[in-house]
């Protein structure tokens, strides 16, 4: 039975009359990696500032390895590390020096700063100036920083958003080469459904301060009764008493302008046929057909109404 290293027990944190995380539990245990995915303003980065000792719950209560921020703050401090999605360093120091000073922050030497210099991929550029990395490698460098205090818990927060793909799967592999040797715990924000999938063993879906699903993608997926997907266009937009029976609860949404539509089925053999012959009963014309396996941004966008990117 593997522990639990954190612990989330019916948080809530209001503002004013914005509910911004309302009532949630949530465990994380030793050496997973999860994804926290959610529209803005789903109450992401709150949950992830509670944790951090940031901000504290209006109810409910955090606990890292069974200790509370109250009283416990310098030690679990220690144990978390966190990475921003842009962290600020001083452009005239060199990639070594800012490890330097980091590291002296936690107490440790060069040899340290070195050390996650080299695990992050940047020790040719240990002598180079900040302000002369790429993107890639700055966020890079912010990364080595979150971990010279080996953490127990990683944070990281929309770490690729801006970067090129290259650069992105670099972080990506940093990342799973940690997993695999260090074991540290991570949470992930997203707004990439590939870095999720590619990276967590769970995801955990948040809309309106709620966690609306959470599991590995396929359980997701299941849970939720989302198998296979079909989209389809018609020729014509139908009559008024167009009637989707027996999809009504399966079709997500029907675009008039565009004609096009999208169905979520569970036995493609059985249900297509049906599909069929309601299209001839009614006498309409399908003009394309597309079948595929759900994913996660379907069952995202079918749980909160919108697309990760979209604003709130």
């Amino acid at each position: 039975m593997q522990t639990n290293i954190l612990e989330v027990k019916g948080v809530k944190k209001y503002f004013k009359q914005v509910k911004a995380v309302d009532g949630i539990d949530l465990n994380i245990r030793m050496g997973e990696y999860v994804a926290v995915l959610g529209p803005n303003g789903a109450g992401k980065t709150t949950l992830v500032e509670m944790i951090e000792g940031i901000q504290h719950p209006d109810e409910g209560e955090i606990t890292i390895q069974g200790k509370k921020w109250r009283g416990h703050s310098e030690e679990l401090h220690h144990m978390i590390g966190l990475s921003l999605q842009e962290t600020r360093f001083i452009d005239k120091l060199t990639v070594l020096e800012t490890a330097i000073l980091f590291a002296s922050f936690y107490d440790l030497g060069e040899k340290r700063a070195k050390e996650v210099i080299e695990l992050v991929g940047l020790s040719e550029k240990h002598k180079a100036y900040v302000v002369n990395l790429s993107g890639g490698q700055r966020q890079r460098l912010a990364l080595g920083i979150a971990l010279l205090n080996k953490p127990q818990i990683l944070l990281l927060d929309e770490p690729t958003t801006g970067l090129d793909p290259n650069a992105r799967r670099e972080i990506w592999a940093i990342l799973q080469k940690l997993k695999s040797e260090i074991k540290t715990s991570l949470i992930l924000t997203t707004h990439y459904m590939e870095e999720a999938e590619v990276l967590c063993d769970r995801i955990i879906i948040m809309d309106q301060g709620k966690i609306l699903s959470q599991g590995s993608l396929d359980e997701i997926i299941h849970l939720n009764n989302f198998y296979e997907v079909v989209e389809f266009s018609l020729h014509e937009n139908p009559s008024k008493d167009w009637n989707l029976a027996p999809y009504t609860q399966q079709c997500i949404e029907w675009n008039p302008e565009k004609l096009t539509g999208k169905l979520y089925i569970t036995k493609i053999q059985e249900d297509m046929p049906l599909f069929f012959e309601l299209l001839k009963s009614k006498h309409i014309q399908l003009n394309q057909f597309n079948y595929r396996k759900a994913t996660l941004d379907d069952v995202f966008t079918t749980l909160t109404g919108r697309h990760l990117t979209e604003q709130s």
